[in-house]
């Protein structure tokens, strides 16, 4: 499939996937023309990327991660090495630290809403 219909199916811009090939994440194929050329498996591989981005993942550990992981059901594979291990912990501990950073300020937003929302009972 060409860069277009990839961006369609994917949400995501034709800028953002030429530069997951320049990262090295997603690769393409070229037609004798030279426009790339997207398997079927680029769609899964694309969700997958934006779901590492959408973690906090940066551009070279995901490069890292996807061969650690099937794009169809994000699976692991049977390739990683210890040293990967390692780093994912790390990154997993990070998103746990910034999921408590975000269920705190949530709470702060909620004690806000329920204060406001019970003056603005009692002004009217």
């Amino acid at each position: 499939m060409r860069i277009g219909e990839l961006a369609r199916r994917t949400g995501v811009s034709e800028r953002s996937l030429r530069y997951y090939e320049t990262q090295g994440i997603l690769k393409a194929d070229r037609t004798p023309g030279g426009h790339r050329d997207y398997p079927e498996g680029a769609v899964d591989r694309v969700i997958r990327i934006q779901e590492f981005y959408a973690a906090g993942l940066c551009s070279s550990k995901i490069a890292e991660l996807l061969p650690c992981v099937r794009d169809t059901d994000g699976g692991p594979s049977a390739i990683a090495t210890p040293r990967l291990v390692s780093d994912l912990t790390t990154e997993r501990d990070r998103i746990d630290r910034k999921i408590d950073e975000l269920r705190r300020s949530r709470e702060v937003l909620d004690d806000v809403i329920a204060t406001a929302a019970g003056g603005a009972q009692d002004a009217g």
